[in-house]
């Protein structure tokens, strides 16, 4: 099984100074670097961040490249409505060539509404956007150059200098956290990857089970296996641990219905994310503290041992699968976030390496 980590970025009630939260988020990057990890990620977000704060993850892994030489880079998402796909295409190629063919590709469809106003870009065309900037870029990034004759991205061929080391097949993801997100995933014939948000068997496994056959159906093999991201804190003290957990990935989940706006009805009448509007229908239906509470168990966190015989159950229910490790997030950072990385890497990870 390989193992990921990923950065959030996240200044969590803004309790520190962004300088302070990117030092923090780099040392245990380069950490992971050494211990073995088969990536380092960052996500991209803007405008908030009291939720996360990297603009440009291109950037802030091409500063990873120079300090590291053993993982991968993961852009865990490229909001592709919000960049230009050419644009796109150049970055991606530049870092495989700082990072010595260590680039890994990932790519998202974006889903708040503050950050699509604040590009000024239409949220309900984000699908016919996203659909045709993938297509552009993965041809891009195979060709070594981008020309395209669609309705948002025109583009005259142009060739892609510095070119990128090697195919992206087998190190470009999708992140699919609605049911024709995991559909784009197959299709376009790249790894799904999806952030914990519920119960495995009834949330997730449908849309991987959408994914694999969208795969089948298009490229005729098996697909790769899905990438899983975890708020994850690992104590010897299961009750410690516990209580971590519920007040830091409930500190997280807080922010996420404030800055997706969970709680609004936008999502109802946007095209494209009518799945979404499931989560004001919990939350009424439920309760806010019952669908936290849910959130915060789906997430795979406790002492060594219960860590790895979570994993061992989700294994055994959703088949092959790559966890994505997330340390620092809702006010977790410093020494407690680097006492559970250290934890997890000495007696967690060997183990899940091994399965």
């Amino acid at each position: 099984m390989k193992v990921h980590m990923t950065n959030l970025i996240q200044n969590y009630g803004n309790a520190s100074s962004d300088y302070e939260i990117y030092q923090d988020q780099i040392a245990l990057s380069l950490r992971a670097d050494e211990d073995g990890y088969e990536s380092i990620g960052c996500v991209e977000h803007h405008f908030d961040p009291g939720y996360s704060m990297c603009p440009d993850n291109t950037q802030f892994l091409s500063y990873l490249a120079g300090r590291t030489s053993k993982a991968k880079l993961h852009t865990t998402a490229v909001i592709l409505p919000w960049n230009d796909p050419m644009r796109v295409v150049e970055k991606i190629a530049l870092l495989d060539n700082l990072a010595d063919g260590r680039a890994m590709f990932g790519m998202g469809r974006g889903l708040a509404r503050r950050e699509f106003e604040g590009f000024g870009i239409e949220m309900g065309e984000s699908r016919e956007r996203f659909d045709e900037a993938a297509a552009m870029i993965i041809r891009g990034l195979e060709d070594g150059y981008v020309e395209n004759d669609g309705k948002y991205y025109p583009q005259v061929k142009v060739p892609v200098h510095p070119a990128p080391l090697a195919t992206f097949t087998g190190r470009t993801t999708c992140v699919a956290m609605s049911p024709d997100s995991a559909v784009a995933a197959g299709r376009l014939g790249v790894a799904m990857m999806a952030f914990i948000q519920g119960p495995m068997e009834t949330m997730h496994l449908p849309m991987i089970e959408q994914y694999r056959e969208a795969f089948r159906e298009t490229h005729g093999g098996e697909a790769p296996p899905p990438l899983m991201i975890d708020l994850t804190y690992c104590h010897r003290d299961s009750e410690e641990a516990r209580r971590v957990a519920y007040e830091h990935v409930a500190n997280y989940y807080m922010t996420c219905v404030e800055h997706y706006e969970f709680g609004g009805r936008h999502f109802e009448s946007t095209t494209g994310y009518a799945s979404y509007a499931a989560a004001k229908q919990a939350i009424d239906e439920y309760g806010l503290d019952a669908v936290v509470d849910i959130y915060v168990n789906a997430q795979i966190w406790g002492t060594p041992e219960e860590m790895i015989a979570k994993h061992e159950e989700r294994k055994a229910l959703v088949g092959e699968y790559e966890p994505i490790m997330v340390f620092q997030y809702g006010g977790l950072m410093g020494e407690k976030a680097a006492g559970s990385y250290e934890l997890f890497t000495s007696e967690v990870l060997p183990t899940l390496q091994k399965m």
